[in-house]
């Protein structure tokens, strides 16, 4: 596995620009929230280079980045890819690190050159996410505090905690790590999308990290379809299981997810679109490497009690 070498900040690195780390962020919908998403990274001192994916906006929202954010480069599918329209945006960007970035979600200025410093410092490192203040308030999100909490081993020297999966909205990574992995499957769309790149991530000898000291903020969008969500969410966990796990390590885990969900139509939705991918999943499967799927045993109790991760919606 190649490890690129980069070149390090110096001097002063919280107010000058950081030209380590490019800006990714998908958004449909939303031209409001898009707007003030981008004069947020276009206040940040990295002045980071960001790509828009316009995930088949009806409102505007494509017009509206053109006329007042010419310095953003705007990509229009034409369609909703959802999470896998983040693979354009990183294609398009040369920085040896992407931010991805939700129109929701935001970076405290310094984040970005502090986990460019980090993925500097270690080259086996593909992944930083973010801790995660929910705003208003600046609450810490419940995930943050259940990943300062992960179970698995962490390598010497590693940095923060380590992970098996992560935020795409708030996670900083190595573009040729993302690369080398695939991307976002197109078929997982969007809800927790990001564990099958995590796992073929970690399957393929790379870290991934929870760093509290790269700080984001993340304030729900009102505009969102939560029972959608919340029902590929059922979809891809299910499809992530039989994918990549043992068949004894997916019936269980399978079974446990079954036995968490509310008894409802949404719950039902997402199951039925699961068996439905049947075909295509067994035909994809690839199962994970002894070690990782040793990481996956001792999560598997925290997900199945987590309050953080429940499919409520």
């Amino acid at each position: 596995m190649a490890r690129p070498q980069t070149r390090a900040a110096s001097g002063d690195r919280d107010h000058r620009p950081d030209h380590r780390v490019g800006v990714v962020m998908i958004t449909r919908d939303r031209c409001r929230e898009a707007d003030l998403a981008l004069r947020r990274l276009a206040a940040l001192p990295e002045r980071p280079h960001v790509v828009v994916v316009d995930n088949g906006s009806v409102d505007g929202t494509a017009e509206h980045v053109r006329t007042h954010h010419p310095d953003v480069t705007l990509l229009t599918p034409g369609e909703n890819l959802g999470g896998y329209g983040r693979n354009l945006g990183v294609a398009e960007l040369d920085t040896p690190y992407v931010a991805f970035c939700d129109d929701d979600t935001w970076y405290e200025p310094g984040a970005l050159t502090t986990a460019a410093d980090l993925l500097d410092r270690h080259a086996d490192l593909a992944v930083v996410t973010a801790r995660i203040m929910v705003e208003p308030g600046a609450r810490l999100d419940p995930i943050s505090e259940e990943m300062s909490r992960s179970p698995l081993r962490r390598p010497p020297g590693a940095p923060g905690h380590p992970l098996l999966s992560f935020l795409a909205g708030v996670s900083v990574v190595r573009r040729a790590a993302f690369l080398e992995a695939g991307g976002f499957s197109r078929r997982m769309w969007l809800g927790g999308e990001e564990e099958l790149l995590g796992c073929d991530l970690a399957s393929r000898g790379w870290q991934l990290s929870y760093v509290p000291d790269v700080v984001a903020h993340h304030q729900a969008s009102v505009l969102r379809d939560p029972h959608r969500r919340r029902a590929d969410g059922i979809r891809n966990t299910l499809w992530f299981t039989w994918l990549r796990r043992p068949v004894p390590s997916a019936l269980r885990r399978s079974a446990q997810l079954l036995r968490s969900l509310p008894r409802d139509p949404v719950s039902l939705r997402g199951v039925l679109a699961a068996l439905a991918g049947a075909p295509w999943v067994w035909r994809a499967r690839q199962v994970v490497p002894a070690e990782v799927e040793a990481g996956y045993r001792l999560l598997d109790d925290m997900l199945t009690h987590s309050e953080a991760r429940r499919y409520v919606s």
